[in-house]
């Protein structure tokens, strides 16, 4: 919840702190005092553009800091609040809360803040969302169009889990139509990329290269190169270590292993303790000479005895540099390529085999969304009916006991210019959007005997206040544990309609903690607390303080009749206080 505000040069508040406990609090104060600067503070917390002309006159910038606490949030808010806070690196204070912050410069950019930390605005959004739900005049304009009021069914339906199985079969489909659609218009396109991978992958099966080939050739051209002069080094070394090698070598030439041999002999048969250990060390050099004069031997019988090797290595390595002239800096690139052609050629089938296989692959996938989008219709259809029938009852102790709220599910057409129109199981040509193939449509009469109309052509700004604040209540266990902001929810209704509405609002912040700036002291009367909004004799600067007692019911005084310092005045004030805060109390 919100659980402190704080605003520095903002309209007409110069500075201002206040502080909000759980329940209804109210905002009241005379028209221009700065009401309803608190909620534009909190449409700044919550990422709203920021108007440089709402910074106070002689101020270099305004700040707005608020202070939220998530104890009372659910395990899945919880978790997104912290994951929006890790992904910042914001931290919470010492006593576990949370601070946001937005500066508006009147020259310059604004800036958010959460956390101690600078963040984007759209990141203050996405944390302010889950704690914040703010109503006010343009809200109400809002819950006109068409996408809202299906939001609004959706919140109280629960459709998370269908929701997300359509749009994902529609993905799906969407992929493989677009796909099937590319290959027909880019058919001969298609073609020649495909006869050309298959000419690239033909050379390079027909010249068969393995890992590394060209890099190993090169070793073996440059030994092949030098062949008399490795053979002749080679030999003279075998030689100078074993002895004579073939019939090349000179007879009688000696050689190391003779010459170890005969030492060590020499000092095996003493029996003086350091000379046969020496003997022994001669016997360790005499295995690695014996070592090496194999492997050299190994290496004299391994060479080529012509120069035909060479010419074959050399007509080998051309081969491959013909290919990796093509396509690639090497050998190891060159398999590579093929390996993504191979890839690449399979997605570039456009015969008529492949063409209707994957033409069927569509039809399927089109069943899928059709299957999914059916009981979206049918999860949306049945909530529906419990939606019209609860917010038509709210309305009912609103005042409107002879109004009717209806809800229409309807298939949304498809536009004549539809990119992916998709055929219902009835036949039905409907709009395949994000959201599903229906329509929502809010209807509405405010009394008994008139036609039920869309609720944009029907309803008055009053009636529209209550009935934003009827679907409010109903949808309000969706979300419990959130912060409601209402700024003048109650415009354009009076007398009874007015105590209803304070008698909502107390219920609603039973599982909420409700926030409403409002001139009717029938709603007023129903708080928890009540904040005042006024200059506090300082010229134009506004302050908010909190008021009781005497003071409240001044200020319900002012607001029945502008009689707050009458007698007559407080009477009729302290008798609506007494009786909305009886009311409370008796009320389970």
């Amino acid at each position: 919840m919100l659980a402190e505000i704080r605003i520095e040069s903002l309209g007409a508040i110069s500075a201002a702190t206040a502080e909000f406990d759980r329940g209804l609090t109210v905002l009241t104060g005379e028209t221009g005092a700065g009401k309803t600067m608190v909620v534009t503070g909190l449409h700044l917390l919550g990422g709203a553009r920021a108007d440089a002309s709402r910074v106070r006159t002689g101020a270099a910038r305004a700040v707005v800091e608020g202070r939220f606490t998530t104890n009372d949030l659910g395990d899945g808010t919880a978790g997104r609040i912290d994951g929006v806070l890790d992904s910042c690196g914001a931290e919470r204070d010492d006593d576990g809360s949370v601070i946001a912050a937005r500066s508006v410069s009147r020259d310059g950019p604004s800036r958010a803040y959460l956390g101690g930390r600078s963040v984007p605005a759209k990141s203050l959004s996405t944390f302010t969302t889950e704690l914040l739900t703010l109503h006010g005049q343009n809200d109400q304009l809002r819950l006109m169009r068409p996408d809202e009021q299906r939001a609004a069914l959706d919140r109280f339906a629960g459709v998370d889990k269908p929701l997300l199985r359509y749009r994902a079969a529609r993905e799906e489909w969407l992929t493989a139509r677009r796909d099937l659609a590319d290959r027909r218009e880019r058919a001969r396109e298609l073609t020649l990329e495909a006869d050309r991978l298959k000419f690239g992958l033909d050379e390079i099966d027909a010249v068969a290269p393995q890992p590394g080939e060209d890099e190993t050739l090169v070793e073996d051209i440059r030994r092949l190169s030098e062949l008399d002069a490795l053979r002749e080094a080679a030999r003279t070394a075998r030689t100078a270590l074993a002895g004579a090698f073939d019939e090349l070598a000179a007879p009688g030439d000696s050689s190391a292993v003779d010459g170890l041999g005969h030492a060590r002999a020499a000092l095996e048969s003493t029996d003086d303790t350091a000379l046969r250990a020496l003997g022994a060390r001669l016997a360790e050099t005499l295995a690695v000479v014996n070592d090496v004069a194999g492997e050299l031997g190994d290496f004299l019988a391994e060479l080529p005895s012509d120069a035909s090797t060479l010419e074959a290595k050399l007509a080998r390595q051309a081969e491959l540099r013909t290919l990796t002239r093509k396509y690639a800096a090497d050998i190891d690139g060159v398999l590579a390529w093929a390996h993504e052609s191979r890839e690449r050629l399979d997605q570039l089938d456009v015969s008529e085999e492949a063409l209707a296989g994957l033409d069927e692959r569509v039809r399927e996938l089109q069943a899928h969304v059709v299957a999914a989008a059916t009981e979206l219709t049918r999860v949306r259809t049945k909530a529906a009916k419990g939606l019209a029938k609860a917010v038509t009852a709210e309305l009912s102790g609103l005042a409107m006991a002879g109004a009717d709220f209806t809800l229409t599910v309807a298939p949304l057409p498809a536009r004549a210019d539809d990119s992916a129109p998709l055929t219902l199981a009835d036949g039905t040509e409907a709009h395949a959007g994000h959201d599903g193939v229906d329509a929502v449509e809010f209807g509405f009469a405010a009394h008994r005997g008139t036609d039920v109309l869309p609720l944009s052509k029907s309803a008055s700004g009053g009636e529209l206040s209550r009935v934003m604040l009827a679907l409010e209540v109903v949808l309000a266990a969706s979300d419990a544990g959130t912060t409601m902001v209402f700024d003048e929810v109650d415009a354009g209704v009076g007398g009874r309609a007015a105590v209803q509405i304070g008698r909502r609002l107390a219920r609603l912040a039973r599982s909420h903690q409700v926030i409403v700036v409002t001139h009717l002291p029938q709603v007023a009367a129903y708080a928890d607390a009540h904040l005042l909004v006024d200059s506090g004799g300082r010229g134009n600067a506004s302050r908010v303080r909190r008021i009781d007692d005497d003071d409240r019911v001044a200020e319900l005084a002012r607001m029945l009749a502008g009689l707050g310092e009458s007698d007559s005045g407080r009477a009729h004030a302290r008798e609506l206080l007494d009786a909305a805060q009886q009311e409370r109390t008796d009320t389970p």
